[in-house]
């Protein structure tokens, strides 16, 4: 959050304001989720899933357009806008732990009907937000909950199938499925990178080994680089801190990532929190490899951002509220055991 706070003030100080407000309601709605009793309260996710999901088809009956894509609701009274499918990402984050803590697998993993099962409450908010359309975020949370379910556990038969069936049917999807601007993204990775592209791989190379000063970063200052604070914040680091720079930024996000999916093993008699540590290390894996990988044309522009370096209020806000719950479930895990301790004990098992 420092980097991203040193990097907006130097491309815009008007946004550089705002991201303030951004940290100060992150913290709070941080410690909100972090006291807020969720593993008493467990019987209240399906809830805020299921509403969920009811604004994500409100979106589709009465949302409002915006450069095309229809994905905002719009607040009646105070007019403010609220994008649903940010918030089905925490959502299904805790409905996946949910499940599988109310299902939890046997030695050999999931079978096929217990995973279909599961996949229903992934499936169905990858097909409404898909439709919006808003590929980029319907394709995380397909890899996020189906990663959870692979690393949780489910039969290699399956897995093996399962890849085969996504081989087969990738080329009936572009074929099919996308939409031609969608196509049009693909075509242009393939073939000649688009403007935001070329400008971002300029950026990227003028950074040299150290980097360049704050007048010196031509690509950023003069407007070159579009979307710098947001979607191509990464160029710009580069731009400014160079190759040692993307080092020491890699680093951060490897051990953060390490660190969260660490959790696995420790928590992996606790099959409520030990799914939710797996789906945010996933999701902070996919995001931070997505974002870096389209600023280098590795993979097709999407409007992904980098977690917590990318200037956005909805989407930071929304990874604070997920990082106060990870600290909630480990702080209280204890009471959590205890509690299902003392259920067996009083059924003598």
């Amino acid at each position: 959050m420092g980097i991203s706070l040193f990097l907006v003030n130097e491309i815009n100080p008007l946004l550089f304001k705002k991201e303030i407000a951004y940290i100060i309601i992150g913290f709070i709605a941080f410690l909100i989720a972090f006291l807020f009793p969720i593993r008493k309260l467990i019987w209240l996710i399906p809830f805020l899933y299921g509403l969920n999901l009811v604004l994500l088809v409100g979106v589709d009956l009465f949302g409002i357009s915006i450069l095309g894509a229809q994905r905002w609701l719009r607040i009646p009274i105070i007019g403010l806008t609220i994008q649903p499918s940010e918030f089905m990402k925490t959502n299904m984050i805790l409905m996946l732990g949910y499940l599988i803590y109310k299902n939890p697998p046997d030695k050999e993993g999931y079978n096929l009907i217990q995973l279909l099962k599961i996949s229903i409450y992934i499936i169905i908010p990858f097909l409404l937000i898909a439709k919006e359309p808003d590929l980029g975020t319907a394709l995380i949370l397909l890899i996020m909950g189906f990663g959870t379910l692979i690393i949780v556990g489910i039969r290699k038969k399956i897995l093996i199938n399962g890849i085969i069936f996504l081989l087969i049917f990738i080329p009936f999807a572009y074929k099919f499925l996308l939409h031609d601007y969608q196509k049009d993204r693909i075509n242009k990775f393939l073939g000649q990178p688009s403007y935001h592209v070329e400008q971002s791989l300029i950026a990227i190379g003028s950074g040299g080994l150290t980097g360049k000063s704050e007048n010196q970063a031509t690509q950023t200052q003069l407007k070159f680089l579009p979307i710098a604070s947001s979607d191509f914040i990464f160029a710009y680091f580069v731009e400014r801190f160079g190759f040692i720079g993307v080092i020491v930024l890699l680093s951060l996000y490897f051990f953060l990532v390490y660190y969260l999916l660490s959790y696995v093993e420790v928590l992996k008699n606790d099959y409520f929190a030990m799914p939710i540590f797996a789906s945010v290390g996933l999701m902070i894996f996919v995001y931070s490899y997505v974002n870096i990988s389209m600023t280098i044309n590795l993979v097709p522009v999407v409007g992904v951002p980098l977690p917590f370096l990318s200037h956005g209020g909805t989407s930071f806000i929304n990874f604070m509220i997920i990082f106060g719950i990870l600290e909630n479930l480990l702080a209280f895990k204890y009471d959590f055991l205890y509690n299902f301790n003392s259920e067996n004990d009083s059924l003598g098992l």
